[in-house]
């Protein structure tokens, strides 16, 4: 076989492989976490690293994931626009899974010690969000289950959470409300299915 042939072969094979970023989509019927789960197989092994490191519930995970990117490895925010037309950046650098700032990354890549983590790897992500709620409980005092605060300060950063910034922003209530009775059901189909 020539050499060509194999490099073609090669190439061939590996741009089937599923790279870290590689589920840019996300799954199907988001409203079950047994279903998540079973689409994107590398999931639970992370969600439940995270569970063991730091504490965090896998619901608690996959309901702030869910928010914040709806599950979509390489999700962005929103474009920002000058006279309704002339694209001028994002509204922040936030990106990936978790939705994580620039600057918060680059702490945790410090402070975690994980140089070559990715926002793109649901791995690295959930780490992060375990690792960024480990420190909500330490500073904050706010339980790991206690989804609603989580993502409170987890949106608004400790110093916001502090100020109570907040509390002024009903729309965030809203959502915190919200995601805290996702985690709920999340909670209990996962025990249905055993992969809590």
């Amino acid at each position: 076989m020539s050499s060509i042939l194999r490099a073609l072969i090669l190439v061939t094979l590996l741009a089937g492989c599923s790279f870290p970023g590689g589920n840019v989509n996300a799954p199907r019927n988001l409203d079950n976490a047994c279903s998540i789960l079973d689409q994107r197989r590398s999931f639970l092994p992370a969600f439940k690293a995270a569970k063991r490191k730091y504490g965090v519930p896998i619901s608690v995970q996959m309901a702030i994931i869910w928010q914040e990117s709806k599950f979509k490895a390489k999700a962005k925010t929103p474009r920002k626009y000058t006279l309704w037309v002339i694209p001028t950046g994002r509204q922040s650098s936030a990106y990936g899974y978790s939705q994580a700032l620039d600057g918060t990354w680059k702490e945790y890549k410090a402070s975690a010690g994980r140089w070559g983590a990715s926002r793109t790897s649901i791995r690295d992500s959930a780490d992060f969000m375990g690792w960024y709620m480990a420190g909500n409980r330490r500073e904050l005092g706010i339980s790991m289950s206690d989804t609603r605060n989580q993502y409170l300060a987890y949106h608004e950063g400790r110093s916001g959470y502090r100020r109570g910034s907040y509390k002024s922003k009903r729309w965030l209530l809203n959502v915190a409300n919200k995601l805290e009775d996702r985690a709920i059901m999340y909670h209990v189909q996962l025990q249905r299915c055993g992969k809590t």
